[in-house]
């Protein structure tokens, strides 16, 4: 199947960054990333919770967006995007699912090392960095610093999340991600002035 014409400008406003684009992208892809993600760990056997799908889900999208949208640059056209996205997902998730399986079976093997080190790195860049994203989070809608603030201070589920939100499991990922890729434009943006 040949590339729409809606596809292809999509893919032009993505690498353009057009306001309002990624989330279309997202909309319209969200069901199809869902979809490979499930039949690739069916076919390797695997069980995933519903927030393993979504953190699948959202290691997708914020592969797509990293470097600067590298993997969708490389996007030729030849094939519909569905098509060309659904072996990107595939990929994504099989190297995603990969490392988990070697983290969680070495994990045992470095956690003492990683544990000291994280701990010295971690309290010398969080207090550097607290002030610049609290500054950051004032910037979102309140339902977006009430997800990044559920997830990442106090560590609630997606489903937990949802409840609190009152809004469907399955759009937590693609949110979180959504935010990760706005602060993370806003960081680059500060950085180049």
């Amino acid at each position: 199947m040949p590339l729409s014409e809606t596809d292809r400008r999509l893919i032009k406003d993505l690498l353009t960054g057009s306001e309002g684009t990624w989330d279309t992208f997202i909309d319209r892809y969200a069901g199809l990333v869902v979809q490979v993600i499930r039949h690739t760990a069916h076919a390797h056997s695997l069980r995933l919770t519903q927030d393993d799908e979504d953190d699948l889900c959202a290691d997708v999208f914020a592969a797509l967006v990293d470097r600067r949208m590298a993997t969708l640059r490389n996007f030729r056209g030849r094939s519909s995007l569905a098509t060309w996205l659904t072996v990107v997902v595939r990929r994504i998730v099989i190297r995603k699912l990969t490392q988990r399986r070697y983290a969680s079976a070495l994990g045992h093997v470095h956690a003492h090392n990683s544990a000291v080190e994280q701990a010295t790195e971690s309290v010398e860049s969080n207090l550097a960095n607290r002030d610049e994203v609290e500054s950051l989070m004032k910037r979102l809608p309140p339902e977006s610093q009430e997800a990044v603030r559920l997830f990442y201070w106090e560590g609630l589920s997606y489903w937990e999340i949802s409840r609190k939100l009152g809004v469907a499991a399955n759009t937590i990922g693609p949110m979180l991600s959504r935010i990760r890729h706005t602060l993370t434009l806003h960081l680059r943006n500060c950085e180049q002035q």
